[in-house]
């Protein structure tokens, strides 16, 4: 299979766990491939696993400005790298928005989509940021990447941050989660990307007219109290889709699948055996 944007394509960072049917990870802004560990440390058991880091995030650099469509392309670009033909696409936030996309640009090859935290019209709802609020944020999360999930800290700067906008349930879990992988992908994620994400949401992204498009099966997933993207706009999304299942789970935010792991994996498991064929099991 030949690449058909072998000048413009990004090589892409990306990190495979496990055999079996293909599952792309694709993960938010900021993220990186290993982001998704929540999800692929699962899966692999029984799946390949396919984390990339989209261009401008994590390990794979690049020089200059992009949009958000040149995701796509570099994304085509790995799974004719990798000689995959079809897999199952599971998107965090940003990577939903592309899970989508990748479903609109490549219906043959995407046979199903888990969409977690994400939505064709992103709506928020985030009060105004302070100055107070990133302060409290970056002490928060230097103490807690230098000390996981430290109480003192959580309780002191952690409930008083921006990430009590992200998360409702301040465990120890969840603060791991942010300490190991939060952290280190906010300090890999460029200047560039950043600029790709907000031009988008500059320009009034909406891509609900075009769901009903995408045939094959999708799991949306959402946290009630997620102040980024809401989950009305979740479901919105899951009501536009022609195959959808819609779940919702209560006192969590943005980073749920931090705060409920095995809650969300039970989910994505019983969907899975729900609906085999987008494992490629007819």
């Amino acid at each position: 299979m030949s690449d058909r944007h072998p000048t413009s394509a990004a090589r892409l960072n990306v990190y495979i766990q496990g055999q079996g049917f293909p599952i792309l990870g694709l993960h938010g802004h900021p993220g990186t491939g290993r982001s998704l560990s929540v999800f692929t440390n699962h899966l692999s058991k029984r799946y390949q696993t396919i984390a990339p880091d989209l261009r401008g995030y994590g390990k794979s650099h690049w020089n200059g400005n992009f949009a958000m469509t040149d995701h796509l392309t570099d994304l085509e670009a790995l799974l004719d790298r990798l000689n995959i033909e079809k897999c199952l696409v599971l998107g965090w936030s940003l990577g939903g928005i592309l899970a989508m996309e990748l479903a609109l640009r490549l219906p043959e090859r995407v046979t199903g989509l888990i969409l977690v935290a994400t939505a064709a019209k992103p709506c928020g709802s985030h009060p105004s940021i302070t100055w107070q609020d990133n302060l409290y944020t970056g002490v928060a999360g230097l103490l807690n990447y230098i000390k996981p999930s430290w109480r003192w800290n959580i309780e002191t700067f952690g409930k008083r941050s921006l990430f009590r906008y992200l998360v409702q349930q301040h465990t120890s879990t969840t603060y791991k989660y942010i300490a190991k992988e939060a952290v280190p992908a906010y300090l890999q994620t460029s200047p560039a990307a950043t600029r790709a994400l907000y031009s988008a949401i500059q320009s009034g992204y909406n891509r609900l007219p075009e769901l009903p498009q995408i045939q094959c099966p999708s799991l949306v997933l959402a946290g009630d109290q997620d102040r980024h993207i809401t989950s009305d706009s979740s479901l919105e999304t899951a009501r536009n889709l022609q195959n959808s299942q819609w779940q919702c789970y209560s006192n969590t935010a943005h980073l749920f699948p931090w705060e409920v792991p095995q809650l969300v994996l039970n989910d994505i498991d019983h969907w899975l055996e729900e609906h085999p064929q987008v494992i490629g099991i007819k």
